[in-house]
């Protein structure tokens, strides 16, 4: 088997090609792997006649664990966006006042918002009248009369 003749070089070797990797296939995963194969190759420096079992056992916990931790991290402290709802374009209008396309009959209405028609739903107002975006709920804005 190759891990029979590994040195400590080759797990070395292997953890650049893994953080290249991770150039090219973003994701955190190739990262972790990388750091993993790193320090099997440090335990390999200290002790180079380890046996290939253990080479397998120390990289896949420390890969296993690094994945781990990095996620439970990344959870706890999501990344802050000057614009959070960029992707979210119903929650972009909320607050914001608009003219009624056709009237909210039975609590449903439209409203046009630049080229596009959004389905509302609210208290009954004629068309025409001025209302205020308070909420969004999939793909209907929740509306009041402005």
């Amino acid at each position: 088997m190759i891990l029979e003749q590994a040195l400590f070089w080759h797990w070395w070797v292997a953890g650049v090609a893994f953080v290249v990797i991770e150039i090219f296939a973003p994701g955190f995963i190739f990262l972790w792997l990388g750091v993993a194969a790193a320090v099997v190759g440090l335990v390999m420096w200290f002790e180079p006649g380890l046996a290939w079992e253990y080479q397998l056992l120390i990289f896949a916990v420390v890969a296993v664990s690094a994945i781990f931790a990095w996620r439970a991290f990344a959870r706890r402290h999501p990344p802050e966006s000057d614009h959070p709802n960029l992707n979210r374009r119903g929650k972009q209008y909320v607050g914001r006042q608009f003219t009624l396309e056709e009237a909210i009959v039975n609590g449903t209405g439209v409203l046009r918002v630049d080229d596009t028609r959004w389905k509302v739903e609210g208290a009954d107002l004629p068309a025409g009248s001025r209302v205020t975006v308070v909420g969004v709920e999939g793909t209907v804005l929740k509306v009041e009369q402005a």
